[in-house]
């Protein structure tokens, strides 16, 4: 078919307008394009009507074929199919081309039959008297007959009612064709007298079609759907179209296999599979519904790990938009015997040592049930058989015991039943950590130990003078332990059975390094004060000789004495002047030192031919303090004894200085200085003519301490 392009129509309509048509409106309606085939025929329905304001009647109708417009002569030019002018003429059944319209509104045309050289299109040039028209009808004949069109509804799922429609674009009366559906698979035709056939003649649509209505089921997914154009006349086929049936449904003949090809034991993997016969559309997901909850999977293998001896039976679903689920499967696991337990047939209360003891070993299941009792004490065997019995129960059977099941897959094991006897306390003991000897200062904890059911309600201890210590714990703790804690400890224990004491434990308790050592330190020292107590006695005894003879000699002498505290300052040796007084000893030893003290004689002094022994002891204690400022000098007792008698005799001091036996020396005495040690011893002896008083009897001294 050769088709004008829309720009050339366009361009031929406005030169028509243009050229040929006058103030007169025209509207001709009829179907765009028609198709047909060669030897078949074309009817055109086609109407026209015409805005003029007169009711001028058709003058003239000519059929062109593949017409064209020549702007030379301003008139279309090509084959004429038809013409007729007024008056017209009937239709004449012989011509190809015939009019079947009238000059006012139908303009109908029908050719049989078709050629294959009439496809393009046509002109249907009408004119009336004031007025023309040219109207282009494409027709598309094809050499063969049309192709039919199979229309399905969006979507076809089971047991809902559906149409599917077989669309032919052709109708033409008087040539007979027919619509046939057939279904593979349906040798039986079915189909047929489902099926309805409509006929569409209009200036809209030409059209023949057949309707098939009915439910599919599952089995006809994936089946071939076909509609065939017959032609009555001639018994034959002309064309066919088909189409494959999309039955849309859930899955079909869902079943749950078990892969495992041995029989399935607790523990073991187990591989299950869900299968399907048919799914419109695929399965999408699986669900397991397993131990009572259902689980989604995309994949259709199920995996068990270590199944369970008390598996429930398995179901699969296979799922699209819809789930079928498939029968219950169960897995017939084998296992052990189950839930063994051990039972106390008799007694039925607390066990007493003595009492007589029964028990019995059971389970709740077993695959296979063919099983063994088996009996063991804190883990070793004693017996086989269902049944253990005591006839007199005693602490030693008291302990953890076991039961064991066993069947062909397996042996199980009870939980450990423990058999209590209870008694009185025993074997009662004292134990002491870390050892029973201890150093002092230590921890020690004594701990009282026994064998008792029930456990020990109250402890008492006792010393080795079997004296309540009045505390009751197991463990009786010395912190720090005392020599004084040295003794024999025992316990006592009670409970509801009785009362049991234990024999005596020894503690002995240690001096410490540093007991010893003050202990040792104390005897070092006190033998020490005692030498040096000694050796004081000593010293003082003989001091005390001195004074006794120093005093002799100063009685002999008839003179007074004085004390006089020395300052304990080293000086350097002072040079002889006449007025001076002092000595420089280097090394004092342990004996009287004697001085003379010569006071210088004035003009106005007068010599003293005697007195009483205290106004010479005045007299010295004003000479002494104006030597302060005149100091006189001291010499040694021994140059006495060479210088001879002094002119002033009479005003003669003997001054003699007790010392401890110490390197030190001797210097003048000053006023407000600390006290020296030693002894300071001087008699005042008055040397004048005549006779010398007596002396005192009595001594006078000072002691100084520190």
């Amino acid at each position: 078919m050769h088709l004008l392009g829309p720009s050339l129509l366009l361009l031929a309509n406005i030169l028509e307008y243009l050229a040929f048509s006058d103030s007169s409106k025209w509207r001709v309606e009829h179907p765009h394009t028609l198709y047909s085939w060669e030897g078949a025929c074309v009817w055109i329905p086609c109407t026209y009507t015409v805005y003029s304001g007169r009711k001028d009647e058709l003058e003239e109708l000519i059929v062109y074929r593949n017409y064209k417009y020549d702007e030379a002569t301003k008139s279309f030019e090509g084959l004429i199919l038809y013409n007729d002018t007024k008056p017209w003429k009937g239709p004449d059944p012989l011509e190809r081309v015939q009019f079947l319209g009238d000059q006012r509104s139908n303009c109908t045309i029908h050719i049989n039959p078709v050629l294959e050289e009439d496809d393009g299109w046509l002109g249907l040039r009408m004119i009336k008297k004031n007025s023309k028209w040219m109207e282009r009808i494409d027709l598309n004949v094809s050499k063969t007959p049309l192709p039919l069109q199979i229309q399905l509804p969006p979507e076809i799922q089971e047991f809902r009612e559906a149409t599917l429609t077989c669309l032919l674009n052709f109708s033409c009366p008087g040539y007979n064709i027919q619509l046939q559906w057939s279904l593979e698979g349906d040798p039986g035709g079915s189909l047929k007298e489902r099926a309805i056939t409509l006929t569409s003649l209009t200036t809209k649509t030409i059209s023949t079609q057949s309707k098939l209505t009915f439910q599919p089921r599952w089995t006809q997914h994936g089946k071939n759907l076909t509609c065939q154009l017959w032609d009555r006349k001639a018994e034959q086929m002309l064309s066919k179209a088909t189409v494959l049936l999309d039955v849309k449904h859930a899955p079909k003949e869902v079943t749950t296999v078990i892969e495992n090809p041995m029989r399935i034991q607790e523990g073991d993997t187990v591989t299950l599979s869900c299968n399907y016969s048919s799914s419109n559309p695929g399965v999408t997901q699986y669900v397991w519904n397993f131990q009572g909850s259902q689980m989604k999977q995309p994949h259709e293998v199920l995996i068990i790990q270590k199944v369970a001896w008390n598996t429930r039976p398995i179901t699969c679903a296979a799922c699209n938009q819809w789930c079928s689920w498939a029968p219950i499967v169960n897995l017939d696991v084998q296992y052990a015997p189950k839930d063994v337990r051990v039972q106390q047939i008799i007694p039925s209360s607390e066990i007493r040592s003595g009492n007589r003891v029964r028990l019995e070993c059971n389970f709740s299941s077993s695959r296979p049930r063919d099983v063994r009792f088996f009996w063991k004490k804190n883990g070793i065997f004693l017996k086989e058989g269902k049944e253990l019995s005591f006839d007199s129960v005693s602490p030693e059977d008291a302990g953890n015991y076991n039961c064991f099941v066993n069947n062909s897959i397996g042996q199980t094991m009870s939980e450990a039943r423990t058999l209590q006897v209870l008694y009185a306390p025993r074997m009662l003991h004292v134990a002491i950590s870390p050892k029973d000897q201890v150093m002092e200062g230590k921890k020690a904890i004594l701990t009282c130990e026994s064998d008792a059911n029930p456990p020990v309600l109250q402890y008492t201890w006792f010393d080795w003078k079997n004296q309540n210590l009045h505390h009751y714990d197991q463990m009786l703790r010395l912190d720090p332990v005392k020599i004084q804690h040295s003794g024999a400890y025992r316990c006592e224990a009670t409970n509801q059975l009785g009362r049991v004491q234990s024999p005596p434990s020894t503690l002995t308790v240690y001096y410490s390094p540093e007991t010893i050592g003050r202990r040792v330190a104390v005897g070092v020292g006190f033998c020490l004060a005692t030498l040096l107590l000694a050796f004081w006695g000593v010293k003082l005894q003989r001091s005390w000789k001195r004074i006794r003879s120093q005093q002799g000699l100063q009685e002999s002498s008839s003179g007074q004495s004085f004390f006089v505290r020395k300052q304990k300052v080293r000086r350097a040796p002072l040079s002889e002047e006449p007025n001076s007084l002092g000595c420089y000893n280097p090394v004092m030893e342990d004996a009287v030192s004697y001085a003379a003290l010569r006071f210088p004689v004035g003009d106005n002094d007068t010599p003293r031919t005697g007195g009483s022994g205290s106004s010479k002891q005045e007299e010295f204690m004003q000479k002494s303090s104006s030597a302060a400022i005149h100091p006189p000098s001291f010499r040694d007792a021994r140059t006495l004894e060479t210088e001879g008698p002094s002119p002033n005799t009479d005003d003669t001091v003997t001054y003699s200085v007790l010392k401890k036996c110490r390197v030190g020396d001797y210097e003048n005495v000053l006023p407000n200085s600390p006290e020296d040690e030693g002894i300071h011893y001087s008699e005042l002896v008055h040397l004048g003519v005549g006779e010398r008083p007596q002396a005192q009897e009595a001594v006078e001294y000072v002691t100084l301490k520190h």
